[in-house]
């Protein structure tokens, strides 16, 4: 068959899934680059941009298994708490991960949470702090081929609020708003100095704008999230002050250097943030399955004061 005037999409046509909790009923197919198929992975995934932190997110499950490797992608799934549980690098950037939300699922997933390491844009806050986004500015060129710049890309409530629960829980502080998601890291403080006049400016404007943390994923995360009718949150952990020269108090100052070398117990800490979550998830995905809702809410997993005070 003379396959020459049709495109990619038109020979290999996505189907519809529907929402939450419903059997996506994608066809049994190997996915060409992350190398995983339906079955390989859990509905709830955590993404992380290194390949190296696959292994250290999977060591805090009770069991864990290596699924597939390919190129940036490296997946584990496996269990913690008897919840099943899967992780996937994304590589670095809004690209890879499109396609890494794209194909895990098609795989079955429909929760999936950004564990990485972000710079961080408030004053109060300190290295070692979490960021957890509501949304992201969506700095990057990928999403705009699948919706105008003017779509929003915000994060689901019920995965920030788990992720604030889980944050309360494990006892870290924690940073909750806007992210910006970009696709250079070194724009602004690029080889030789170069810059753009405007460049000197926008990260002040950021500052202004209240927007908490920068990163390079989770607008496109979101953005493809909503699109899809899936579910994504973020969470990360703060390796950098953005305006050092003006937020870092004496003492607290970190070289660029040191910042892209962070401590390990920084990166765990978005790491068991982001575990916590999904244990926490699926126990508010129980109970709205129970009481037969479309969509949770507190009070389905938590009695009001009234309730309480009645029982």
């Amino acid at each position: 068959m003379d396959t020459g005037s049709r495109s990619f999409h038109d020979r290999h046509p996505v189907r519809e899934t529907g929402r939450l909790g419903n059997d996506l009923t994608m066809v049994d197919t190997l996915q060409y680059h992350i190398k995983c198929r339906k079955g390989d992975v859990a509905r709830y995934v955590l993404l992380p941009g290194d390949p190296a932190r696959v292994k250290t997110i999977a060591s805090l499950w009770d069991e864990s298994h290596k699924v597939a490797e390919n190129r940036q992608y490296i997946t584990y799934t496996g269990k913690v708490s008897g919840v099943e549980i899967t992780t996937t690098s994304t590589g670095i950037g809004s690209p890879s991960a499109a396609i890494a939300v794209e194909e895990l699922a098609r795989c079955g997933a429909d929760t999936f949470i950004r564990v990485g390491t972000c710079g961080g844009y408030q004053k109060e806050q300190k290295i070692g702090d979490i960021a957890i986004a509501t949304g992201a500015v969506r700095w990057e060129g990928t999403t705009r081929q699948y919706v105008p710049i003017e779509y929003p890309a915000v994060s689901t409530p019920e995965v920030v609020m788990a992720l604030v629960e889980a944050a309360e829980r494990i006892g870290v502080d924690y940073h909750v708003g806007i992210t910006k998601s970009g696709d250079s890291l070194y724009a602004g403080m690029s080889f030789g100095g170069y810059q753009q006049s405007w460049m000197k400016s926008i990260e002040a404007d950021f500052i202004r704008a209240n927007v908490v943390s920068a990163e390079m994923e989770a607008s496109t995360i979101f953005t493809l999230a909503n699109l899809f009718r899936l579910r994504a949150g973020s969470v990360c952990s703060i390796i950098d002050l953005v305006m050092a020269d003006s937020i870092q108090t004496p003492g607290q100052e970190v070289s660029v250097e040191e910042a892209f070398q962070p401590k390990p117990e920084y990166i765990m800490r978005s790491c068991r943030c982001a575990v916590e979550a999904v244990k926490i998830l699926e126990r508010w995905d129980r109970d709205r399955q129970v009481k037969g809702k479309k969509n949770w809410y507190p009070s389905l997993s938590y009695a009001s004061r009234t309730e309480a005070g009645a029982v």
